[in-house]
């Protein structure tokens, strides 16, 4: 067969082995048609011959959060992280000197656990700061909102307004707010928040955040539900749509929207998006919260609770959850779950495997994973499950896990060695906007069990569960690829599969592990067309 191009590289990384190998890749039309040693190119075909540069299949990031990561990289609204809580409303200025007066302050990154001083913040330092502006700041685990005093009054909360299931309005003890905002309440307020930005301000938040994935070499990426609660996923159908039929959508697309009681919208998304580019591929549900709040679900207390049974809860009944995966697999749908405590893992095992065996699925799933039960490690993988997960949390608070959970628990937390021993599926994402979306700093993390930008600590946080570099690449795309469903089409560099292709200055194979963050992505294909390029980018 002739072909419309041919990719040719001496080492090109397939995902079918550990190595890379001199090799061919021919192209037509959008997919792979055959993979040959480069001395059986024929003579007459369209080479581009990459030397040494490293050919692999795309990055696949198997969980972000589009809207938000689109949202917080561009000028509508920022990142802040800060040493304190009166930095990070010091850093707002340059925010609030572009933005339109009077209109919303949207921020995101701030982590209590990361400042001089580890305590909540609250309304009084944004109101002596921006009284007339209403302001939103949203955690680094995405989980939490600290609002002041305006946005709390525009918002129409008062001490009185009772806060959904599984969320909570926070008050000083005198019965005052404190502009702390959790959970399902926090998921609740967005929308109305996000509402100030118009339909193009979106749209080219979405097509700049594109083309940095693009640019970062990913080719592929699921969109996760933000919140357990009806219309409020921000899995934004609209905008990808839009965006697609201008032929601007350059990163293939899977839809998670949330699973819901009557079955919630993945039906219609499915009806009308199935394209190879933009799919709805299945469902997303919260098992729990996250473990630095207390609000991850835990077998036993916390080490240090707050109360006397401070275990955290689940954020969907147990009963409810099993009858809607039961409803989803007899509809032969797809489920993913959010679960961060060892109980809520636990839990969700459980549904999973009663569920097997009540029909046809396509594929089970579970989302962070962060903490285990020792048992449950082998039964996620006899069971099939993808343990879909997030490298780079691994070094997002320092010292927090022992704080939280103590030294007996802290062996069972993001065990990728053990896990790939069992013989689970890995597949590898960010949960951006927690984390940036460069998967090779998520390679190195797992690699070494190091923070790809402060390199701490020093020989790694639980070592041996450190993982190969091949492993953690076949993570970031066969494995993430089988978390979209999609793995007879994706993920590998073989005939048939979709020609979602990144090239790398250098081999993460043969580099120093120290030096994988450093390495530059020179090109990346999207269906046989280049997507981006390094050189028209200087």
């Amino acid at each position: 067969m002739k072909t419309d191009l041919v990719i040719a590289s001496n080492n090109v990384f397939t995902g079918l082995s550990n190595e890379a190998l001199p090799l061919a890749v021919g192209i037509k039309g959008d997919k792979i048609c055959w993979v040959r040693p480069l001395s059986e190119v024929p003579a007459d075909e369209n080479v581009l011959h990459l030397g040494d540069a490293f050919l692999m299949p795309g990055f696949h990031d198997a969980h972000l959060h589009f809207f938000h990561s689109a949202l917080y990289a561009s000028p509508l609204a920022c990142r802040i992280v800060g040493r304190s809580e009166e930095d990070c409303v010091r850093q707002l200025a340059p925010l609030a000197a572009r933005r339109p007066e009077g209109t919303w302050l949207l921020a995101q990154g701030w982590r209590e656990a990361l400042w001089d001083i580890r305590k909540l913040p609250s309304k009084r330092s944004l109101d002596e700061a921006y009284p007339n502006r209403p302001i939103a700041m949203y955690s680094g685990d995405a989980h939490t909102l600290w609002l002041n005093s305006r946005a709390l009054a525009e918002l129409g909360i008062t001490p009185s307004t009772p806060a959904p299931a599984g969320g909570e309005y926070a008050k000083d003890a005198d019965g005052n707010l404190t502009g702390i905002v959790r959970e399902a309440a926090a998921m609740e307020l967005m929308p109305k928040i996000v509402a100030s930005f118009d339909e193009e301000e979106l749209l080219d938040a979405y097509r700049s955040f594109i083309r940095h994935l693009n640019a970062s070499g990913v080719t592929s990426v699921c969109d996760m539900a933000l919140a357990a609660t009806p219309g409020l996923d921000f899995v934004r159908d609209d905008l990808f749509s839009s965006l697609f039929e201008r032929g601007e959508l350059t990163v293939r697309t899977h839809l998670f929207p949330t699973l819901l009681s009557n079955g919630g919208r993945l039906g219609s998304l499915k009806d009308k998006l199935h394209h190879p580019l933009l799919q709805a591929c299945g469902h997303k549900q919260f098992f729990d919260g996250v473990s630095s709040q207390h609000t991850a679900w835990l077998h036993d207390p916390y080490s240090n609770a707050n109360a006397p049974d401070d275990r955290g809860r689940p954020t969907v009944a147990p009963e409810v959850m099993e009858e809607m995966v039961a409803q989803a697999v007899r509809a032969g749908e797809a489920v993913r779950i959010h679960v961060i405590g060892d109980e809520a893992i636990h839990q969700a095992l459980n549904i999973y495997e009663r569920a097997k065996g009540s029909g046809s699925m396509p594929f089970f799933a579970l989302e962070h994973l962060e903490n285990f039960q020792p048992d449950d490690i082998e039964r996620l993988a006899k069971a099939g499950v993808i343990a879909s997960v997030q490298p780079r949390h691994i070094t997002l608070d320092p010292g927090g896990p022992e704080r939280d959970l103590g030294d007996e628990r802290v062996p069972f937390m993001w065990p990728f060695r053990s896990l790939i021993d069992a013989g689970a599926t890995l597949a590898f994402g960010t949960d951006s906007p927690v984390t940036g979306v460069a998967p090779l700093d998520g390679v190195y993390t797992a690699v070494t069990r190091k923070d790809a930008a402060t390199r701490q600590p020093e020989g790694g946080w639980l070592p041996e569960e450190r993982i190969s570099v091949a492993e953690a690449l076949k993570a970031y795309t066969a494995g993430s690829a089988a978390a979209a469903g999609r793995q007879h089409e994706l993920g590998t560099l073989e005939p048939g599969k979709f020609a979602d292709m990144v090239v790398l200055d250098r081999s993460p194979l043969e580099v120093d592990a120290e030096d994988i963050p450093g390495i530059q992505m020179l090109k990346t294909f999207v269906g046989g067309r280049e997507a981006y390029s390094a050189t028209a980018e200087r």
